[in-house]
């Protein structure tokens, strides 16, 4: 799993890298034989709030991203990272629900 982190105008540089790698890994480390590139960009929003962008390319699914803004700019990276690790596990899951039910429809023919 390759993580680039993009962060604009954010004096956090590599603190923010450790963080963001950390959170990522926990999230995503059950499906780390299927999790390609990894995108994360970090921008301070005008309204005194931080936007995290984060998209993932997946082998079998193509890309997922979510995005996520908070005052907090540490919150918004747990919020996204999480999101992210619950949504690639429903597509998996239902990529394994249609092969299953696909597969039962041929045996019972």
């Amino acid at each position: 799993m390759e993580i680039a982190v993009h962060n604009y105008r954010t004096d956090l540089a590599d603190a923010l890298r450790c963080y963001v790698d950390r959170r990522l890994r926990f999230s995503l480390d059950r499906f780390r034989g299927r999790v390609g590139r990894v995108i994360v960009r970090i921008t301070p929003d005008g309204r005194k709030e931080c936007r995290c962008f984060i998209s993932i390319e997946v082998n079998s699914l193509g890309r997922l991203a979510v995005e996520e803004s908070d005052a907090d700019l540490f919150a918004a990276i747990d919020r996204a990272a999480g999101r992210l690790g619950r949504l690639l596990g429903r597509e998996l899951e239902r990529m394994r629900d249609v092969r299953i039910s696909r597969d039962s429809v041929r045996l019972a023919a």
